[in-house]
């Protein structure tokens, strides 16, 4: 009897141990599941930010080739502006130096309606160069031939001739 209650006392333990196991067992999966998805998460995030960081590096560039023309555009004004001495030229020909100035205003501020967005004028659709089309800020041209909003003259000619 003590050897048949000691079995049942055995098997009784052994069932308890088994549940007990059985359900830590089926929690460690939960917990591995949520590990495993928590690890998904954290991949995509990190495939998110790199992607987020090639982007802006390829913005960061961009914006460094546009300040670099910038600085160009600013060079050459400066150059320009710095080979005469406007305030002794203004002295002896006021009236010159004040239509080179308005007419140069005039065209710089066409450059700013004109990267704004303003429509073209016959003169600048049929400029040969960029310095035809407005001499203030020529580069303009060499952007509106890259976008497709101009067609260069030589372009426009063998086109017509097809």
């Amino acid at each position: 009897m003590v050897v048949a209650g000691g079995g049942a006392w055995y098997y009784k333990s052994t069932q308890a141990t088994i549940m007990e196991l059985t359900a830590y067992n089926a929690q460690l999966t939960a917990n591995v599941e949520q590990i495993e998805q928590a690890n998904q998460n954290n991949i995509n995030t990190i495939a998110q930010m790199e992607t987020n960081f090639e982007k802006q590096r390829e913005d960061f560039q961009a914006l460094q080739q546009s300040y670099s023309l910038i600085r160009e555009q600013n060079n050459q004004l400066q150059n320009r502006l710095g080979k005469h001495d406007i305030g002794a030229l203004a002295a002896a020909k006021p009236a010159l130096v004040e239509r080179v100035i308005n007419t140069a205003s005039n065209r710089a501020f066409r450059c700013f309606e004109l990267e704004s967005g303003a429509p073209l004028t016959d003169n600048e659709r049929s400029a040969t160069n960029g310095k035809a089309f407005n001499s203030e800020c020529p580069w303009i041209y060499d952007d509106f031939i890259t976008r497709g909003v101009l067609v260069e003259s030589s372009t426009a000619t063998s086109e017509d001739s097809n």
